[in-house]
Parts: structure tokens; sequence; C-alpha cells
């Protein structure tokens, strides 16, 4: 079968009938069924193959999403046992540092202790006392405003023994004046906490 292209120049168009497709030209019948095979396979393409081509790029990008977090919780639960023991020492930790907070019970007997540690350290107490509780999300802050006089090794040795107390007292804006002798004026801020538990 011979097809003849450039016997196309010499048909006119405008005589070919849809109806009767038989009795067109070779090779105008071969380029409408390479035209009607075009437009079906565009056609397929775009209704059928291009969305599960899409459909598999998804579940390609799916599965790598799956496939680490996948990894992520093989990690995790393969140190199941650690990550319990870690659970457990950290509870104990938290639950030793609460027993290290005074209850509400105990923070009168603060003051006690702090005027003998200030006292048993060399130093003069000017004043001591509480300030206004400060509510915080978990815990509450008790300020305890102490004015003392005394040397400067006797300041070290004060806060040395608050360190050592069995409950939590932290120090905070601390200054330290002159009186004129060696006797200096020693103010601070000591802070105690209560954990306030949820309701």
């Amino acid at each position: 079968m011979n097809i003849d292209l450039k016997s196309l120049n010499e048909i006119d168009f405008s005589e070919l009938d849809l109806e009767n497709i038989g009795s067109w030209p070779l090779a105008v019948k071969f380029i409408a069924a390479i035209g009607v095979a075009l437009a079906v396979s565009l056609l397929t393409y775009n209704l059928f193959v291009s969305g599960e081509i899409e459909a598999y790029d998804n579940a390609v990008v799916k599965e790598e999403e799956l496939r680490t977090t996948f990894k992520v919780k093989y990690a995790v639960a393969s140190n199941l046992e650690t990550y319990k023991q870690q659970m457990i020492d950290m509870e104990d930790k938290f639950s030793q540092l609460l027993k290290r907070l005074p209850t509400s019970n105990e923070t009168p007997g603060l003051l006690d202790d702090l005027s003998y540690v200030g006292t048993t350290s060399g130093l003069t107490f000017n004043k001591i006392g509480w300030l206004p509780e400060i509510e915080k999300e978990f815990y509450t802050e008790l300020p305890i405003k102490i004015e003392v006089v005394g040397s400067y090794h006797e300041f070290g040795e004060f806060v040395s023994k608050v360190a050592q107390l069995p409950r939590i007292v932290s120090l905070h804006d601390f200054s330290i004046e002159s009186k004129g002798d060696e006797r200096l004026h020693f103010s601070v801020v000591a802070k105690t906490y209560r954990y306030e538990e949820a309701q």
C-alpha cells in the first residue's frame, strides 16, 4: 500500500463527504486515522491515565511519610523500657524535690531557720519578714525580706548555710552597703516555693 502525500495538493477538501468516508483518497484516510488515534489517545490519557499517575505520585509521597513515621515510632518502641525507666527516675526526682518545698505548716518555721542560720553566722538582724506571695502557674513564691549587718565573711557563711537548709531557699536582689566601719549592711530577698497541685 503506497500513500502518495504529494497528491494531497490535488484534493479538493470541500468535496469530501463525512457520510462516505470509504471513498476518500488513501492519504486523507491515513491522516484522518492518525488524527482520530491522537484524539482518542489524548482523551484516554486525560480521562483515565493522568488521574492514576497523580494518585500514584500521592501514594509514593504518603508511603515516604508513613515510612518516616514508622521509623520514629519504631525507635521509640524499641527504647520503650529505657523511656519507662527514665520516667520512673524523673518522677522519683520530682517527688524528692517536692518534699524539699515547705508545706503551709512549715513556712512559719522557715523564718526561725533563717534567723538561726544568720545569728550562728555572726550576723545581726535589722529586719526579717514575709513579703506578699506571688502566684505562678504551678507554684507560689514566698519571698522573705532580710536585712542584716555583719562582715563580708559572715555573709558568705550565711549564704553557705542557707544552701544547706533541708528546704529549697534561693537568694535574690541582694545589695551590700558599707556602714563606714568594717561592718556592712546586707539586704536580700530569700524565696521559697509552695507547689500548687492541680484542682
